[in-house]
């Protein structure tokens, strides 16, 4: 990673000791998509519709949970939650069809973080390691991880300034969890593509010259 985007990220993101309040702001913004669409009264039929995201039940361990257990156990580097929750969103934005609900969270989760790590680390564990922390097959592991590029679009790239954006947002919701009001609502819920505006193709991104393995 270049010197220069690494100290502007170092500066930018959390530190270590202050990422559980990221993984409770993320939490609770997933909590609240998985809710909000849990509750719209959809067909059953849609929650079984062939997904590899979708599980057949909804799984007990709740989503903070889940990702406490992700940030414990999988060491990657601070960054890799930010990129994650940009992926996130950009999976939701290429594919409207497959909302995030209380069926497919989890999933979408452990595999976000899988991919960004792979981007962002210079070292980090391998799908089966991966698929042991989210409670799934490594061969489901492998699967959700060629579903989740092909997703995106294969869209790994981030930008400084939409890595900044994202990082604000976070900020934002820690502050509204903080003051009980309700003044942001994530792009998931109001399927607004924050990327139309945030991502330059001309400028710098955080981790340009990655390659992405899919091997175990």
């Amino acid at each position: 990673m270049d010197d220069q985007i690494e100290k502007m990220i170092q500066e930018q993101e959390p530190m270590a000791e202050t990422m559980p309040n990221v993984i409770t702001a993320m939490s609770s913004l997933l909590q609240r998509v998985s809710e909000t669409n849990d509750d719209l009264s959809r067909p059953l039929w849609e929650h079984q519709r062939i997904s590899a995201f979708s599980a057949l039940t909804k799984p007990s361990i709740p989503i903070r949970s889940y990702m406490e257990r992700i940030f414990k156990y999988a060491n990657c580097s601070d960054s890799c939650y930010i990129v994650a929750y940009i992926y996130l969103d950009r999976f939701i934005q290429k594919q409207p069809f497959v909302p995030i609900d209380s069926f497919n969270v989890h999933r979408l989760i452990i595999t976000s973080v899988l991919v960004s790590a792979k981007f962002m680390d210079d070292m980090c564990y391998n799908n089966a390691y991966y698929a042991k922390i989210g409670g799934i097959t490594t061969e489901e592991m492998n699967l959700l991880e060629l579903d989740f590029l092909f997703g995106i679009g294969f869209q790994l790239n981030v930008t400084l300034s939409t890595y900044n954006n994202y990082c604000s947002s976070l900020q934002r919701e820690m502050f509204v969890r903080k003051m009980y009001s309700p003044l942001l609502e994530p792009s998931f819920l109001t399927h607004k593509n924050l990327l139309t505006s945030l991502h330059d193709e001309d400028s710098l991104s955080i981790h340009q010259n990655k390659q992405l393995t899919t091997a175990v």
